[in-house]
């Protein structure tokens, strides 16, 4: 049966199912028991709150602590609440200390103490120094339960030690390498310890790290230099250069997707939300879309003002091309904007070099304007047969190129210098700049040409 059959199917006969009281129930439920976690996952976040429930308790231990790692963290918070100490013992004490932190965000202190105490002591002191750091650096979003080696050991008492401690600490290729202070010296890898002689020490071979991370950086800025330096485990050092764990592989793709999804929101102009859509409230979506929207729509008010003061201008067959004139405004600096946006993400564009950024879009736009304008004198006079009308929108339509590439380049590179997100300029926010920018300029030149050349078009 298919997984939406399936979920159709068992959400008509849920009780059934549940209590396993027939042999269709008991069928579903062994159908559904096979499923990938994930998919089980994603259809407790389609059941009504109670059900949701009946359904995660009716899991056996091991089935819903694999279930439990694929929920979002509000829903990790919420289905805590459902289970007794046992319950929650089982499972505290089977997830890793990066996976613990991820959603103690969600929790209310008295939440957070209770099941605090349920962990190991170790365990709770990792987890206690993870969360002191702020939510967007890397020492909030790195493993501390990860294996290091020190310096002076041979390779015969490392593997000894990794025997030992495995099953307690991950183990990746690359290991990192500290002195017996803790001060990271760089790492060696898990197949040197089969191609190396025994009684060789870990000195010998090690070899010097690609990029280590600080603590206090950025979670944004530690991605972008792991994918530049294609090295997909960093070490996480402290003030003092003590090492304080490592952003493995699936951390790094984890703050990729979570940073893709903020500048998402921001280019729209909405706050960044952490649960999906349909976890998030109704209210809570609209009062983030409404408020920027009533925003935006006061602003535009300033587009009836222009219009009311061209309207002469505008009562003219040049007022059929303010909707082609504004849209080509919007949609170069939409252009501009995203490849600006882009290369400040990837770090391609930087203080060294933006100005080189600025002149090459300048450059574009002043050829862009050119073309654009011939193709539009041609458009508006093969159509209206009017040679002064037809010069002013065409001279219009490229001063709009020009002026809206132009902001398109300079509002991302500024708002990036104002250590604000540079996603923001895009969106709704440039496109009401756009339109009020792209009907001023349209309305002044026009009026300005036909001024100049008294013509009653």
């Amino acid at each position: 049966m298919e997984r939406e059959d399936l979920f159709s199917t068992i959400s008509e006969h849920f009780d059934e199912v549940i209590g396993r009281l027939t042999e269709r129930g008991k069928v579903l439920w062994r159908e559904l028991e096979v499923l990938h976690p994930a998919d089980i996952a994603d259809f407790l976040a389609e059941l009504d709150d109670e059900s949701a429930k009946a359904l995660f308790m009716a899991f056996p231990s091991e089935l819903r602590l694999d279930v439990f790692k694929e929920l979002s963290d509000s829903r990790k918070a919420l289905y805590l609440s459902y289970l007794d100490d046992k319950q929650l013992h089982f499972i505290l004490m089977r997830l890793s200390v990066d996976e613990l932190t991820e959603f103690f965000d969600e929790l209310s202190d008295v939440e957070l103490e209770r099941y605090l105490k349920l962990l190991q002591k170790k365990d709770r002191e990792q987890i206690v120094s993870v969360l002191q750091f702020e939510p967007e650096s890397a020492g909030r979003h790195m493993d501390v339960s990860v294996l290091a080696l020190m310096s002076d050991f041979t390779v015969e008492n490392s593997i000894q030690l990794i025997r030992r401690l495995q099953p307690d600490q991950e183990l990746h290729r690359r290991i990192f390498v500290t002195d017996r202070d803790g001060i990271l010296q760089g790492y060696i890898l898990l197949e040197d310890l089969v191609l190396k002689l025994p009684s060789d020490r870990l000195s010998a071979f090690l070899r010097k790290n690609d990029l280590v991370v600080h603590s206090d950086e950025d979670r944004e800025a530690v991605a972008l230099k792991m994918v530049r330096y294609n090295t997909f485990i960093a070490p996480v050092i402290g003030p003092n250069g003590l090492f304080l764990g490592i952003i493995p592989a699936e951390e790094l793709v984890d703050i990729i997707e979570k940073e893709s999804s903020e500048d998402i929101y921001r280019m729209a102009t909405m706050s960044p939300i952490k649960e999906s859509y349909f976890e998030t409230s109704f209210w809570k979506l609209f009062g983030q879309r409404s408020s920027i929207l009533i925003l935006l729509l006061f602003v535009q008010s300033i587009s009836t003002s222009i219009v009311t003061h061209y309207q002469t201008v505008l009562a003219s067959f040049l007022m059929l091309f303010t909707t082609m004139l504004i849209s080509t405004g919007g949609n170069t600096s939409s252009q501009t904007s995203a490849l600006a946006i882009k290369g400040l993400a990837t770090g391609e564009i930087d203080t060294q070099n933006y100005t080189r950024f600025i002149k090459r879009e300048f450059s574009m736009s002043f050829v862009l304007g050119i073309v654009l304008s011939v193709f539009s004198f041609v458009r508006v006079y093969l159509w209206h047969q009017n040679l002064w009308g037809a010069l002013a929108v065409s001279i219009s339509l490229a001063a709009i190129v020009m002026i809206s590439m132009l902001l398109g380049s300079i509002i991302p590179l500024a708002l990036k210098g104002l250590n604000i997100d540079p996603a923001h300029s895009a969106g709704p926010l440039l496109a009401t700049l756009m339109d009020i920018i792209g009907l001023l300029v349209f309305c002044m030149i026009s009026d300005g040409i036909l001024g100049y050349f008294e013509v009653v078009c």
